[in-house]
């Protein structure tokens, strides 16, 4: 593993480095899809949530006491505030998950997150877009926007039930261009990215089974668990190729493509619900997922 991390620190920047952080967000687009469409479904997104987690860490504690270097002061440091950063999107979602549907909650959150983060990019990071890939970026942004709009049209929920909705969607868009930005930072401090992916993993995600389990305890009717427990496993899974592809594409090349590149996922997400749930897609939002899919190519290719 120590091998392999070198090798990737060796090629960040290159050529072949940006080839494969193209690779990376595309697989995570794919795999976040997948993980957000588990949260969709009869589970409390709380519990859902903190099964995930649970076996996050479970499946990362050896790896990280035992596999991996310990980090440094330093990376301890940078680790606790990822912990704070990723816990406070964690319960944003689940305040969002709540309130709206995942049709609407979704597309606000992957369409604002991308925008923001290659801002934060540019400021942090001094990663500059050309004027093509800003127009790429509109259209990402803009279709992922509209398609939530058009969500939001069907939806039968009372205004105020929605609008609370719609405000954590817009604050869980921001949390994922703050923890985009972050994490890119922090995994570029560490000398070995899978030991900073490692101790992530194992970290960030101690406190949503405490909460929960605390949850779990106040309800009246509680959900049979071995079924959650099973998403939780497949899902903590999917989150290593998720959320750990696309770090290490941030860490491999430019921030904001890698960011842009994996809000692509509202495809893939749309897809699931076409072919998987037996939702209705129509040619309204064909066309529209057409314009992500073409922001994301002249994002990519107007570098």
């Amino acid at each position: 593993m120590h091998d392999l991390g070198a090798w990737l620190v060796a090629i960040a920047g290159t050529p072949e480095g940006a080839r494969l952080a193209t690779i990376l967000a595309l697989v995570s687009a794919v795999a976040h899809a997948v993980f957000g469409a588990m949260q969709k479904g009869r589970y409390d997104p709380w519990l859902t949530r903190g099964a995930i987690d649970g076996w996050l860490c479970v499946l990362s504690a050896p790896i990280a006491l035992f596999v991996v270097p310990w980090p440094d002061p330093w990376m301890f440091l940078l680790l606790g505030g990822a912990i704070v950063v990723h816990f406070s999107y964690k319960v944003t979602m689940a305040l969002a998950y709540e309130r709206a549907a995942y049709t609407v909650v979704y597309p606000v959150v992957r369409g604002t997150g991308p925008l923001v983060t290659v801002i934060a990019a540019s400021l942090f990071f001094s990663e500059h877009f050309t004027a093509m890939q800003w127009v790429g970026v509109a259209c990402l942004s803009g279709g992922i926007l509209l398609l939530a709009a058009r969500n939001i049209s069907e939806e039968v929920l009372d205004p105020r039930t929605l609008k609370l909705g719609l405000f954590w969607a817009l604050m869980g868009g921001f949390l994922v261009a703050l923890y985009t930005t972050y994490d890119a930072f922090a995994i570029r401090q560490s000398p070995d990215p899978f030991t900073f992916l490692a101790w992530f993993f194992f970290l960030t995600a101690i406190d949503f089974p405490i909460l929960a389990t605390l949850r779990y305890r106040r309800m009246a009717a509680q959900p049979v668990l071995a079924p959650l427990v099973v998403r939780g496993f497949i899902g903590a899974l999917i989150a290593w190729i998720s959320f750990g592809g696309v770090l290490m594409a941030t860490r491999l090349d430019k921030v904001g493509e890698a960011a842009v590149l994996r809000e692509t996922s509202i495809i893939f997400a749309a897809f699931i619900g076409w072919f998987i749930m037996g939702e209705k897609v129509g040619p309204r939002r064909l066309i529209l997922m057409s314009v992500v899919a073409l922001g994301a190519v002249i994002v990519e290719m107007g570098g």
